[in-house]
């Protein structure tokens, strides 16, 4: 609420009809790069979309963070973090050296920074709007969660992410390629040739980890 100058009173409000109103302000078709509805529409209410969903599904999240824990050690990569939660678990980890946050919205990146200095973790996280920014070669872990959905070609991404990992690093992904019954999620992708071509490119780059946790995050190494 502090960092939004937002009174008490106010934040059911903001959280209230977050999911409609991100819907809302999504342009459809007439988006020529998808990346502009991140950087230059969404605004805040990005960040309560994510508030309200991390509420409504706080069990799964649970899982996740225990996933990320088992996983999770030395150079993290945070891949479109959102409003931190998983980075700032990274960051409160005794295997984990330094977590780079990389979000391409300004507001989300200013959010988790300030999130982290009020957990005093502020010196285990570095912020950065793209991988290139953050100046690593090659990192332990990737964690990338409710992210390949909202991307305009996702296989070309994980490609990304196979080059910055070696034979001994773990990616945490999770996808979620489906628009909803009312297209109460327009900005995902569910495009039957992208999302084949996902596939075929995450068979044939990266071998599953097994995990027992009853989730739809899923582990994986380099093949």
């Amino acid at each position: 609420m502090q960092f939004f100058s937002m009174k008490e009173c106010d934040l059911d409000g903001f959280l209230a009809n977050a999911k409609m109103n991100l819907a809302n302000s999504h342009p459809g078709d007439s988006l020529n790069d998808v990346s502009d509805f991140y950087t230059e529409i969404v605004g805040d209410r990005h960040v309560a979309d994510l508030a309200a969903w991390h509420i409504a599904s706080k069990d799964y999240i649970s899982d996740t963070l225990k996933l990320q824990q088992s996983f999770s050690r030395d150079l993290v990569l945070d891949f479109g973090g959102g409003i931190g939660t998983h980075a700032l678990a990274n960051a409160m980890s005794s295997k984990v050296e330094h977590v780079f946050f990389v979000d391409i919205n300004e507001t989300n990146r200013n959010f988790v920074e300030y999130r982290a200095k009020e957990l005093g973790v502020e010196k285990k996280l570095t912020f950065c709007k793209t991988i290139k920014d953050t100046q690593i070669s090659k990192f332990d872990t990737i964690v990338c969660l409710d992210v390949l959905e909202h991307l305009a070609d996702p296989a070309s991404q994980i490609e990304i992410f196979n080059e910055f990992m070696d034979s001994n690093s773990i990616a945490l992904f999770n996808w979620y390629f489906y628009k909803g019954e009312k297209n109460e999620y327009p900005f995902h992708i569910d495009d039957v040739e992208i999302v084949e071509k996902f596939f075929k490119t995450l068979q044939s780059m990266f071998l599953e980890v097994f995990h027992p946790i009853l989730i739809t995050t899923r582990a994986y190494k380099k093949n």
